[in-house]
């Protein structure tokens, strides 16, 4: 095995022997490479991009085929004779493609980015010749098989020959060992197999119409012979006093119907007037009338009490008259215009009105005597 070292150089000045103190190590060539594509094997299978679940299937007849590779390779030239020879008809659309080298890897999954923008295509196919590995590296690289992954048309990879294994192979959802295996499996079946096919269903498909119109006509020979297509009368007579008791049983359940909806309509009819405004309107007048009625009894009642007790006050009233008490030969005594009826209110040389039945008479008060209780 190669490698590349990086260090630094020691002289040993006693014996002038050299050594290297080696600070980093890596394989040289093909070895690094070996390493590179191992690791990123595992980055990728971890993700799941290898996964199987993730496999598009194949379309049964691709109408047309869309193929990454190089202008000038044989890949495309044997994909073309093969697809040819066994579909004619395929549309093949070539994107020249570059391989191999600086920039590659890139162009390779720009240009499947580009069939898949297309809505005319059925397939894609992406390869190119054998080769070594530096040769093939283009299609281990990450871009190219992320691209792959994320194609919405199901790829095939034919990447080198038989024995050459790429990254690009375990994430494509078919693998080829050769442009001519891929094309094959593009198109699964030849034009004149399918033909064949055809041709053999088509017999099959006459053959069992003709048996099943052979069972029909035998059938209907049969049937146009019974009793029933002779006698055909006797296929309703069953129906026909089957219908007159339903027609009897209809009239009768129309005539139940109908009283029915009469006693319904006579009873809403009645719920109606009792809720009109005019029947409430006249019980409302018939209640006024009795409360009118009630009401002047009841007025007539209290206008008698209130008659017979102002004739009471005013019969107590007159007997409360001054006038009155005066004419009975009483006297009363006033002083200032207001009614003495204390003799303490009084004091000596006081001015009195004595009122009288016949007039008044003014007196001066000459002495106060107060009665003892």
């Amino acid at each position: 095995m190669k490698i590349n070292v990086i260090g630094r150089v020691q002289v040993y000045e006693p014996s002038g022997s050299y050594s290297i103190i080696i600070e980093k190590a890596e394989p040289d060539g093909v070895g690094a490479l070996a390493i590179q594509f191992e690791q990123l094997k595992k980055k990728l299978t971890e993700e799941g991009l290898f996964q199987e679940r993730f496999k598009q299937p194949l379309p049964q007849f691709a109408k047309r085929i869309s193929v990454v590779t190089s202008r000038s390779g044989a890949v495309i030239r044997d994909i073309i004779t093969t697809v040819s020879r066994r579909f004619p008809g395929v549309d093949i659309l070539l994107y020249p493609t570059k391989v191999q080298g600086d920039g590659a890897a890139e162009e390779i999954a720009r240009n499947i980015a580009r069939a898949n923008q297309r809505e005319d295509l059925d397939l894609l196919i992406i390869g190119r010749g054998g080769g070594s590995i530096e040769d093939l590296w283009a299609f281990n690289e990450e871009i190219v098989v992320r691209a792959i992954f994320e194609s919405r048309l199901p790829i095939i990879s034919s990447v080198g020959h038989e024995t050459d294994v790429t990254l690009a192979d375990f994430v494509a959802d078919r693998r080829a060992a050769t442009p001519t295996a891929a094309a094959e499996l593009a198109t699964p079946v030849t034009k004149l197999d399918l033909l064949t096919h055809l041709q053999n269903q088509e017999k099959r498909l006459a053959t069992a119409v003709q048996n099943v119109l052979s069972r029909k006509k035998e059938a209907l020979k049969k049937c146009s012979q019974s009793v029933i297509f002779r006698q055909p009368e006797r296929l309703y007579d069953g129906y026909l006093q089957r219908l007159d008791q339903l027609q009897l049983r209809l009239k009768q359940s129309l005539r139940t119907r109908i009283s029915d909806n009469k006693q319904l309509v006579q009873a809403r009819t009645h719920q109606l007037v009792q809720l009109s405004p005019v029947t409430k309107i006249q019980r409302y007048q018939d209640r006024l009338g009795q409360l009118d009625k009630l009401l002047r009894s009841q007025m007539a009642l209290v206008y008698d009490a209130k008659v017979a007790e102002v004739k009471r006050l005013s019969e107590a009233l007159l007997m409360l008259d001054t006038s009155r008490i005066v004419a009975r030969g009483y006297a009363i005594v006033k002083k200032e215009e207001s009614v003495v009826d204390s003799v303490e209110s009084l004091k000596k040389k006081d001015q009195v009105t004595l009122l009288m039945r016949d007039g008044q008479v003014e007196l001066e008060v000459k002495d106060v005597k107060t009665k003892e209780i």
